[in-house]
């Protein structure tokens, strides 16, 4: 599995947390007592960051060993890794890889589960999460998402164009001008657009929008909505936005959303990783 955060990036976590070293470790004089060190799921989880957390307990000097790769469903009391090697590194970065995983597989878990209920209920489609994450955790954040089976709607700014109403508030042109702008100045990408009503959303599907996102639509007003673009031969893909979630993503899906676009993952409360130590003699 590959990580997502380079080696110079898990330093800097490291360093963060302990820019002159560990001051009880040191003050203990425990650096060179071998021991070691196991960490393990206290509740189910889909797990995330286990490559990572190991790769920093290898960075310091100790020895690791990925028992549950990124993408592994465990249940509680499952051992996840395990790291042999000096106590100084071993307490130096325990904290840090703990917390790693326990964020990382926050998010892996929670698009796992609404992914479940969503194939449980017989849909296919896919849960896409934005760029909403934490500023300084994109990397770690897309791949938590990956490994929890949903797929990334917007990496960023850079790889897709999607025209926002607060776009639109420095334009006094039409809706065939904006969209006729965007097809010029990137021919070879699809369009998204963010509408907030279906008169938008008609407005912009007529002017040739391949994607609409459906901000804060009810799942009656997105059954409304394709009805209606139907009715009038018009087929955009349709995403919904804004509250999606474990609750509603069932009903979303079964009014006829294309796409279900969620940051809720980023927000769910994060999973419990247990932490055992022990000296080796």
């Amino acid at each position: 599995m590959l990580r997502a955060l380079s080696d110079s990036a898990l330093q800097e976590l490291i360093q963060e947390d302990a820019p002159y070293g560990d001051m009880t470790t040191m003050g203990l004089g425990l650096g060179d007592a071998p021991g070691r060190v196991v960490m393990a799921a206290r509740q189910p989880m889909t797990v995330c960051g286990t490559e990572e957390a190991a790769r920093l307990f290898e960075l310091y000097g100790a020895s690791a060993t990925v028992i549950a790769p990124s993408g592994t469903h465990v249940l509680a009391g499952a051992e996840l890794l395990s790291a042999h090697g000096r106590a100084s590194t071993l307490l130096l970065v325990w904290k840090v890889a703990q917390t790693l995983m326990e964020y990382a597989s926050s998010i892996s878990s929670e698009v796992a589960r609404i992914v479940t209920e969503l194939r449980a209920a017989g849909h296919a489609q896919p849960l896409a999460c934005t760029r909403k994450s934490f500023p300084g955790t994109r990397a770690l954040s897309v791949k938590a998402v990956l490994q929890g089976g949903g797929v990334m709607h917007r990496m960023g700014l850079s790889e897709t164009m999607l025209l926002f109403p607060e776009h639109r508030v420095f334009l006094d042109v039409s809706t065939d001008d904006m969209v006729g702008r965007l097809r010029k100045y990137q021919p070879e990408k699809r369009l998204v657009v963010e509408v907030g009503s279906l008169e938008e959303a008609l407005a912009m599907a007529t002017s040739g929008a391949d994607v609409l996102q459906l901000e804060r639509f009810t799942p009656e007003a997105v059954r409304q909505c394709k009805m209606t673009l139907h009715t009038s031969r018009l087929h955009p893909t349709l995403a919904v936005a804004g509250g999606v979630n474990a609750a509603n993503a069932v009903a979303y899906a079964d009014a006829g959303a294309d796409i279900l676009v969620s940051s809720a993952p980023y927000h769910a409360p994060a999973r419990d990783v247990e932490v055992r130590f022990s000296r080796d003699v």
